[in-house]
């Protein structure tokens, strides 16, 4: 079924004098677009470009836009002359109460075929990312390759469309109203990647030994720079569901599982997600905790004070292969670092990361690395 239902027609007229110059007369309809781009940089608005041309008589022109079963936003209605920007101009836009539509005043210099654009935003069609990473048997690399579902409920026909993101290559493809269409925009084959865990203390048990009947999993992500080295690099990433496999070194390939990726800017990290590892133990524990430099009020009762903090965490490497593990601290308000024996990355005012290096296990046991951190908080209330 032709779900075409925008309607968009023209009044091209020469204005004479007297009471027919303010009447809205329909000489001429609208021409077909010569051109026509979707630009989905905006996640929450779509902009229509048109291009069409416009049969101008010397002097002043009307030219009536109306639309009829979609949801233009009247006020991003724009038109662009094109082709003799100094000898036409649009002088006026009035809406007619009432009605879906508007009226530009046009002057020409002379009689024309312009080419003007007409731009808008118009409402239900949009856009998702979603993303195919295939990693090698070693775990080194992925084919990236990355899609854009295009969904349309405008109730407008695009036979043919120039679609633009903020990012990727530009790509032709009609799409009709109520019609969905998946196609492949970016693809990388080499992307390297680098298996990292991440413990974080907010989220996961301090403690696992303490745990009754529980075998406690670290998150497992592939990790992905947005950089030139890595074949990216030239745009932010757009957020969306990613779906990760793994070549299984006989010809097939078997599914890792999906995660959401967020917006990445360039030079900044993906991290998707593939499962939970045992391969690694944490144990965390809070060696110290000592209120110091109290201040009491009038009635004698602590009101301020610091404190004098130690954490410790034994990180135990059961697997074969070295491995790297992202630890994630949460500090409270003020404080300040009186000792730390490992480097760390201070992501805001209480949060700190870790990067750290586990060598593989031996025939000893397992490759441990320990953490201790000394600090002071300022200014708690009692």
């Amino acid at each position: 079924m032709n779900a075409k239902r925008l309607i968009l027609s023209a009044t091209v007229a020469l204005l004479l004098a007297g009471p027919m110059a303010q009447a809205r007369i329909k000489l001429v309809a609208l021409p077909e677009r010569a051109a026509t781009i979707i630009r989905l940089d905006n996640p929450n608005a779509t902009l229509i470009e048109e291009e069409r041309v416009l049969t101008l008589q010397q002097g002043l022109n009307k030219v009536d836009f109306s639309w009829k079963g979609v949801q233009i936003d009247e006020d991003s209605i724009r038109l662009e002359i094109l082709d003799h920007p100094d000898a036409v101009n649009l002088l006026s836009v009035s809406y007619p109460p009432g009605e879906a539509a508007l009226v530009w005043e046009i002057s020409s210099g002379g009689d024309y075929a312009e080419t003007v654009r007409i731009s808008y935003l118009l409402s239900n069609i949009d856009r998702l990312i979603t993303y195919k990473a295939v990693a090698d048997k070693a775990e080194t690399k992925v084919d990236l390759k990355s899609y854009v579902v295009l969904r349309n409920f405008s109730g407008e026909d695009f036979d043919k469309a120039r679609i633009l993101l903020d990012y990727g290559e530009a790509f032709e493809q009609g799409i009709d109203h109520e019609e969905t269409k998946q196609v492949l925009f970016l693809k990388s084959p080499t992307v390297p990647i680098r298996k990292v865990w991440t413990f974080d203390a907010a989220r996961l048990p301090w403690d696992p030994e303490r745990l009754d009947n529980q075998n406690v999993g670290i998150p497992v992500s592939y990790r992905i720079l947005n950089d030139a080295a890595s074949g990216l690099g030239q745009f932010a990433m757009w957020g969306g569901k990613a779906r990760l496999f793994q070549d299984d070194g006989r010809g097939s390939t078997i599914f890792l599982g999906e995660d959401n990726a967020p917006l990445v800017p360039v030079g900044e990290k993906m991290e998707l997600y593939i499962g939970d590892s045992r391969d690694i133990v944490v144990t965390q524990r809070k060696m110290r905790d000592v209120q110091i430099n109290l201040r009491k009020n009038d009635s004698d009762r602590v009101v301020l004070y610091d404190t004098d903090e130690i954490i410790t965490a034994k990180i135990e490497n059961f697997k074969d292969s070295p491995a790297t593990l992202t630890m994630i601290q949460h500090i409270e308000g003020q404080w300040d670092m009186e000792t730390c024996n490992l480097k760390y990355n201070r992501k805001d005012a209480g949060t700190l990361e870790f990067e750290i290096e586990l060598p593989a296990r031996t025939d000893a046991g397992p490759a441990v690395q320990e953490l201790t951190m000394h600090y002071h908080r300022r200014n708690v209330r009692n």
